[in-house]
């Protein structure tokens, strides 16, 4: 669903991506690691149109999107979320979800301005849509009020949600962790589990080692803007480049000890 190819990227003089290359199936999770300033984000960002790379490919599903506008991008069924939630801050929870039906929608403006039987089937198609992708996830909180006035966990899974709503064949999370505690990153597992069970293909950049190696089917480790390993969780934590790209050369012992700890999945975290 998803083959980057030879990805370069370039800000003046600071290569952001040099080389990158990745791949992501359907029914499948890839994670993206690495340490900060590695870039993960900015691989996302030219995968949905966001950069314009300076060389390289990206294929959605066979077809060249390179440099290609955002939109025409979520229109072949990409949908993305970000490190920080991206939502209408004074609309309610359920028409934030909403939003996201409109790649689908049948409406045009003579539709919304006239109320025609269109309109208002295409009212209630969104609706109930959006409706069963906050059950999806899990939602607990008032679907009325406003989306500001929810925890930063239940913000989370009302972007997730968006996402879904989109009917996406590849979605992209960004860091869907950051903020949440040990029991709303359980319920994320179990979510991401069941987003994977639908049949997209899922890229997921991640800092929780523990999650990454507990719902990928392969990991896929940045360091200085290119991909240093790629394959199954267990071949890619016992990998000696990979611990050395989280601690460098000058890491001792202990230190290096510990690392390896971590990216063998955090202990029972």
């Amino acid at each position: 669903m998803l083959r980057v190819e030879d990805l370069r990227l370039s800000f003046g003089g600071v290569r952001a991506l040099d080389g990158l290359g990745f791949e992501a199936a359907p029914g499948e999770i890839v994670s993206l690691i690495g340490p900060n300033g590695a870039g993960k984000t900015s691989a996302f960002n030219c995968v949905t149109g966001f950069y314009r790379p300076t060389g390289g490919r990206v294929l959605v599903d066979g077809t060249d999107v390179t440099g290609r506008r955002p939109s025409a991008i979520a229109a072949l069924g990409v949908s993305r979320t970000f490190q920080s939630p991206r939502l209408f801050r004074e609309l309610s929870v359920l028409d934030n979800v909403r939003s996201g039906t409109h790649l689908w929608l049948r409406q045009n403006v003579f539709d919304a301005l006239l109320h025609t039987p269109r309109f208002k089937r295409g009212e209630r198609e969104a609706t109930d849509e959006a409706h069963r992708w906050l059950d999806f996830v899990g939602l607990r909180g008032d679907r009325a009020g406003l989306v500001r006035q929810l925890p930063y966990g239940e913000q989370r899974r009302v972007e997730i949600a968006r996402a879904l709503a989109r009917r996406p064949r590849l979605l992209l999370l960004d860091e869907p962790a950051a903020g949440l505690n040990h029991g709303e990153k359980a319920e994320l597992l179990d979510l991401l589990r069941r987003i994977r069970d639908l049949g997209a293909a899922v890229a997921l950049i991640e800092h929780d080692m523990g999650l990454v190696m507990e719902v990928s089917q392969r990991v896929v480790v940045l360091n200085f803007g290119r991909g240093i390993a790629d394959g199954p969780p267990g071949a890619v934590r016992r990998d000696p480049a990979v611990i050395e790209a989280y601690l460098g050369r000058d890491a001792d012992e202990a230190e290096l000890a510990a690392a390896r700890e971590e990216v063998r999945g955090a202990g029972t975290d």
